[in-house]
């Protein structure tokens, strides 16, 4: 009877203890991880080598990288130096650009005169964001619209000799929009602005008020081409390398980068110092004249997301 007893105090024990917890794995020390990290990349580059080794004995020829640039969709609107017709299609280009919005700007019949100003009531990272764009776009000046509305202000600008207007548009004390008007007739786009970067102070104290160069690359179909000679619109053509500033607008896959240099030469060899500030432009439309989102006509607008309103992720359109 005593046996029975402790045989069942055993078993109501062992019931109330629960299920048995899993046993924790041991973890490896850093030093053993890095050496094998250290190993795995060891192997990985015998590996190339030896591959680049095969390669170069039975003499085929290099393999170029699957990018999404070099993968693009072909646009009919984008020509290369190695097409047939390619003297034609320059030439197509040439005159149409002989008769667009920009013509007179880009056979230097007037210098440009540009207005920058803000929503009704700009916070402080706008109205520094403003100022500096002031201080680098040449003959540009900067106000507050107050109550006046877009279509007022781009009124007021033409009365009073304006070429373009920038107005700049904020989300939560930050500057998330651009629109850009060529007046006095058009067109209008409007940019979404993200990833700002303020210059430090260091680099404010080598702003100077020299005409700066001005850069625009990769704008590749007949979209981006008009893009980019609007945006070079708002500079002045004849640049004082004096002051050895450039102003740099690069497309990379529908995003522009804006950078701002300073550079100087040493033995012959260029040195570029960056004086800010950086942000990335997102073009959302290009609307045909001045500025009226309801009954404007658009020569390209995004409608919705990226991937909804492309077949693939390899079409571009800047």
């Amino acid at each position: 009877m005593d046996i029975k007893e402790e045989d069942s105090e055993n078993e109501v024990n062992e019931s109330q203890a629960g299920p048995e917890l899993p046993k924790l794995a041991r973890k490896k020390p850093k030093g053993l991880l890095r050496q094998e990290k250290l190993k795995d990349l060891k192997n990985k580059k015998k590996i190339q080598k030896r591959d680049r080794k095969l390669r170069k004995a039975s003499g085929d020829p290099k393999q170029v990288p699957r990018t999404i640039e070099n993968t693009r969709e072909p646009d009919s609107t984008v020509f290369h130096s190695e097409d047939e017709d390619f003297d034609q299609k320059t030439q197509d280009l040439a005159a149409e650009f002989e008769h667009d919005e920009f013509a007179d700007y880009y056979s230097d019949l007037y210098k440009p005169k540009v207005l920058i100003t803000y929503k009704e009531k700009p916070l402080r990272k706008v109205r520094e964001f403003g100022k500096i764009l002031t201080e680098i776009i040449p003959n540009s000046v900067r106000i507050f619209r107050r109550d006046a509305s877009v279509k007022e202000t781009i009124q007021a600008a033409i009365n009073k000799g304006y070429t373009d207007l920038i107005i700049i548009n904020e989300d939560r004390n930050e500057p998330n929009g651009l629109i850009l008007v060529h007046l006095p007739d058009g067109p209008t786009a409007y940019f979404r602005l993200s990833n700002v970067i303020f210059p430090n102070k260091r680099q404010r104290k080598e702003f100077t008020n020299h005409r700066p160069e001005v850069i625009t690359t990769n704008f590749t179909t007949g979209l981006g081409k008009t893009v980019a000679r609007m945006l070079g619109a708002v500079f002045h053509q004849d640049a004082e390398f004096k002051g050895r500033h450039v102003v740099t607008m690069h497309n990379q896959r529908d995003y522009i980068f804006f950078r701002h240099h300073r550079y100087k030469f040493l033995k012959n060899k260029p040195y570029l110092r960056e004086l800010g500030p950086k942000f990335t432009l997102r073009l959302q439309y290009l609307q045909e004249g001045l500025y009226d989102p309801k009954c404007g006509e658009y020569r390209w607008i995004m409608t919705d997301k990226r991937h909804k309103i492309e077949t693939s992720r390899r079409r571009f359109f800047l």
